[in-house]
C-alpha cells in the first residue's frame, strides 16, 4: 500500500491582496519619510495605533457598510468581543484621544502611517490592505485649522517633487451638500448616507453610474446590483448638475456654464445667492471663505487650490469642509496614451467622532494619502524611482576560501554609502554575474588570485556594460578591449566604484 502524499497547499494570493517588491516598498518608505518630514516641520508628533480595534470603538462609516462584516474584517476574541483590523487611521484616532483625553495637550497634533484593512469588493486599483499616511489636529475649531490642513496637503505635494500647476487641492463643504439635499428632499439619514456614497463614486463611474445608484440601482460589470436611494428624476438631476460644476444647477449664474474657470471668490459669491435661505449652506459659504483668506496669508494661490462642489469624500463621519488633493500631471503608457491618477488623497473635518466615546464635543480635522496610489504615480512621473534608491555593489565571491575577505570588502562599501553585498550563493562567476545583473547592481567588484597577489580589484560597471552590448557587432573585439571593466589599486577600489556609480547618474 503506498504512502498517503503530503498535503502540499496551492501557493496564492487572496483577491484584493498585493505583493509589494523591493522598489515599491522604497518608493512607498521615501513618500512617508518625506511626508513625515513635512508634518514634523509643522508640529505634528508621531502616533502608532494598533492594527486591531474595538469594532464598536471603530463605528460604521465606512462606504461600503452594506457588504459582509460591515466593511471591516472582524473576529470574535476569546472573552466574546469583537475586533476589527482598522480601516483608516482617524476612527482610532479618536479612540485614543478620547481614552487619553486628560492627558493630551489640545490642540493634539499628530500623524501615523501604516496599513489599513477594508472587507470592500476589490477591483482594478482597489485593494483591501494598503497604506495609509494621515495628519490630524484634535481640539482645534474653526476654519483657521481646515486652511492649515488645505496648506499641509499642498506643502507635502511640493516636497515629493511635483510643481505648482502639477496638483490641485479640491474644496467642498458637507454642509452645502446638506443643504442641497434638503432642496432634493432627501431627510432620511439612511437614503442620505446612499446618496453621498453615490456622488463619491462620481470620477470612478461618471453621470449615468451615479444617477443609477441615486434612482433605483445599478448593476456592475460583475452582474453584483447595489440598490439605489430611490430619488425622483428631479431631485437627481439637481444633485448631478450641482456636483458636475462649482454651481452648476440651472438656478445658477451663466459663469459657471460658460467654459471660463471662474475665480474661487465668485464660486463663492454666486453659492451665496443661491443658499441666502439655508443656514447650513450660508455656514458653509462662510467657513470656506475664512479658508480662503487663511490660504492666501500662508501663500497658498488658486494655481493649488480650488472652490468644487464635486467632493463628497464616502467616510461618513466629515462634518464640515471637505477636500481631496488630485494630481493634474500626466504621464503615458507604452503606447502612448496618458495616465491619468486623479485623486491620491484627501482629508476633512469631523468634529463628532471623539464624541461618540466622550459625549463632549471635540473638533477635529485631518488629511490623509494613500501612500501606494500615490507613489505609484509618482514612479510613473519619473518623480520617485530608482535615483532615489542608493547604488547597489556586488562583490563576487572568486575564491572559496576568501570569504572574509569579501564580507570585509562589502562591509567596507557600505561604510562609503553604498548598498553592499557579498556573494553567499555558491556557484561560478557567470552565474554570479548574472545574479548581480538580475539584482540592478551598478557594479560587481572582483578578487581574484591573481588580483589579491597583485594587490588590485577590478570593477565591472554593469550598467555600461549593458548599454554597450546592445551596440556591438564584434565579440572578438569586446572580449579582447572590456570596455565596461577596470582594474585598480587595492587602495583606490572605493573610489572607483564611487566613480562608476555616479557615471550612471547615482549620488552617493
Amino acid at each position: 500500500m503506498s504512502a498517503k502524499k503530503p498535503f502540499r497547499p496551492k501557493a496564492r494570493r487572496p483577491r484584493g491582496f498585493e505583493d509589494r517588491s523591493g522598489s515599491v516598498l522604497r518608493a512607498e518608505r521615501h513618500l512617508i519619510e518625506t511626508a513625515s518630514r513635512v508634518y514634523d516641520d509643522w508640529g505634528f508628533e508621531p502616533l502608532q495605533t494598533p492594527a486591531f480595534e474595538f469594532a464598536d470603538a471603530l463605528g460604521k462609516f465606512l462606504p461600503d457598510e452594506e457588504r459582509p462584516n460591515e466593511g471591516v474584517f472582524a473576529l470574535e476574541d476569546d472573552d466574546g468581543q469583537w475586533l476589527s483590523l482598522r480601516y483608516d487611521h482617524t476612527a482610532p484616532l479618536a479612540r485614543f484621544v478620547a481614552e487619553n483625553f486628560q492627558d493630551l495637550n489640545k490642540p493634539y497634533r499628530r500623524y501615523q502611517a501604516g496599513d489599513v484593512w477594508r472587507n470592500e469588493k476589490p477591483g482594478p486599483g482597489r485593494f483591501r490592505q494598503f497604506v495609509q499616511c494621515d495628519a490630524d489636529t484634535v481640539g482645534a475649531p474653526g476654519p483657521a485649522a481646515d486652511a492649515e490642513m488645505i496648506a499641509l496637503a499642498a506643502e507635502v505635494m511640493r516636497a515629493v517633487g511635483l510643481n505648482d500647476g502639477e496638483y490641485l487641492i479640491r474644496v467642498n463643504d458637507r454642509r452645502l451638500l446638506d443643504a442641497v439635499l434638503e432642496m432634493a428632499g432627501v431627510d432620511v439619514p439612511e437614503t442620505k448616507l446612499k446618496v453621498m456614497r453615490a456622488l463619491d463614486k462620481y470620477d470612478r463611474l461618471g453621470r449615468s453610474g451615479v444617477e443609477e445608484l441615486l434612482g433605483s440601482g445599478r448593476r456592475d460589470e460583475s452582474g453584483d446590483f447595489t440598490q439605489g436611494a430611490g430619488l425622483s428624476v428631479e431631485s437627481v438631476r439637481l444633485l448631478t448638475q450641482f456636483i458636475e460644476h462649482s454651481g452648476g444647477a440651472d438656478t445658477f449664474s451663466e459663469t459657471f456654464n460658460s467654459g471660463e474657470r471662474a475665480s474661487n471668490l465668485q464660486i463663492l459669491n454666486e453659492m451665496a445667492g443661491f443658499f441666502a435661505n439655508s443656514r447650513k449652506g450660508s455656514e458653509a459659504i462662510e467657513a470656506i471663505g475664512q479658508i480662503e483668506s487663511c490660504l492666501s496669508s500662508l501663500g497658498v494661490g488658486e494655481d493649488r487650490w480650488r472652490v468644487d462642489t464635486s467632493i463628497v469624500r464616502g467616510l461618513g463621519y466629515y462634518t464640515g469642509p471637505v477636500y481631496e488633493a488630485e494630481l493634474l500631471a500626466t504621464a503615458h503608457y507604452d503606447d502612448g496614451k496618458p495616465i491619468q491618477f486623479g485623486s491620491v488623497g484627501g482629508g476633512g473635518r469631523y468634529d463628532d467622532l471623539v464624541s461618540r466615546f466622550t459625549g463632549q464635543a471635540v473638533p477635529a480635522t485631518g488629511f490623509s494619502f494613500g501612500v501606494s496610489r500615490f507613489a505609484a504615480a509618482l514612479s510613473a512621473l519619473g518623480r520617485v524611482g530608482a535615483g532615489q534608491e542608493r547604488p547597489l555593489v556586488i562583490v563576487i565571491a572568486a575564491e572559496k576560501d576568501q570569504s572574509a575577505h569579501y564580507l570585509a570588502m562589502a562591509a567596507e562599501l557600505r561604510a562609503a554609502g553604498f548598498r553592499a553585498e557579498a556573494f553567499a550563493g555558491g556557484g561560478n562567476m557567470g552565474k554570479q554575474m548574472k545574479y548581480a545583473d538580475r539584482r540592478g547592481a551598478v557594479a560587481a567588484v572582483i578578487v581574484g588570485s591573481d588580483e589579491r597577489e597583485q594587490g588590485l580589484v577590478t570593477i565591472k560597471d554593469l550598467k555600461l556594460g549593458a548599454r554597450l552590448a546592445a551596440e556591438i557587432s564584434d565579440n572578438r573585439e569586446w572580449r579582447e578591449e572590456q570596455p565596461a571593466q577596470i582594474t585598480v589599486a587595492s587602495d583606490a577600489w572605493v573610489e572607483a566604484v564611487r566613480t562608476v556609480a555616479r557615471r550612471d547618474g547615482n549620488s552617493v
